[in-house]
C-alpha cells in the first residue's frame, strides 16, 4: 500500500512584508536527524483543514503569534517545495502582528538573520529548505530593485 502524501505548510516570517530586511530562523530539536538545524517555522496540514488556516495554527502554536500572510514562495511541484519522496511544504512569506515569537514548541532557538548577511546561506539549514531561504532571498533582491 502506497504511504499517504503529507502536505506541509511553512512561513518565511520578515521583519516586514513592504521592506524585508531580516528572516525569523527556527532551530529544531527534533527528530534526533533534524536536531540543531535550521528551518522554517510550519507544520502539517490536518485534515479538511486549508493550507492557510493551518499555517496560522501551526505559527501560534509554535512560536505563539499572530501573523499576516504575504504571497506564496511558489515551489516546483504543485504541491510545493519537496521535502521527501512523500511530502512537500508550501510556503508563503509572512509578517509578525502583536506579539514576540518565542520558542514554544519543536525549536530551542529562534534568530532574526538579515536578508542581505551570508550567514544566513551559512546556517546549517534542513537541507529541504535550503533552496527555499535561496527562493526568498533571491524574491527579496528582485523585489527592491523593482523587478518582477
Amino acid at each position: 500500500m502506497q504511504p499517504e502524501f503529507v502536505q506541509v505548510v511553512g512561513a518565511a516570517i520578515l521583519d516586514s512584508l513592504e521592506q524585508p530586511t531580516r528572516l525569523l530562523a527556527a532551530r529544531r530539536t527534533s527528530p534526533p536527524a533534524l536536531a540543531g538545524l535550521w528551518e522554517f517555522p510550519g507544520g502539517k496540514v490536518e485534515p479538511g483543514e486549508g493550507h492557510e488556516a493551518a499555517l496560522h495554527r501551526e505559527l501560534d502554536e509554535e512560536l505563539g503569534v499572530v501573523v499576516r500572510l504575504g504571497h506564496e514562495v511558489v515551489g516546483p511541484r504543485p504541491e510545493g517545495w519537496p521535502l521527501n519522496e512523500k511530502a512537500a511544504m508550501r510556503v508563503w512569506l509572512a509578517e509578525i502582528i502583536g506579539s514576540e515569537p518565542s520558542a514554544l514548541a519543536d525549536h530551542d532557538e529562534l534568530r532574526w538573520v538579515p536578508l542581505a548577511d551570508e550567514r544566513l546561506m551559512g546556517l546549517p539549514w534542513i537541507p529541504a529548505d535550503f533552496p527555499i531561504v535561496e527562493a526568498v532571498r533571491s524574491g527579496m533582491q528582485h523585489s527592491a530593485s523593482g523587478e518582477a
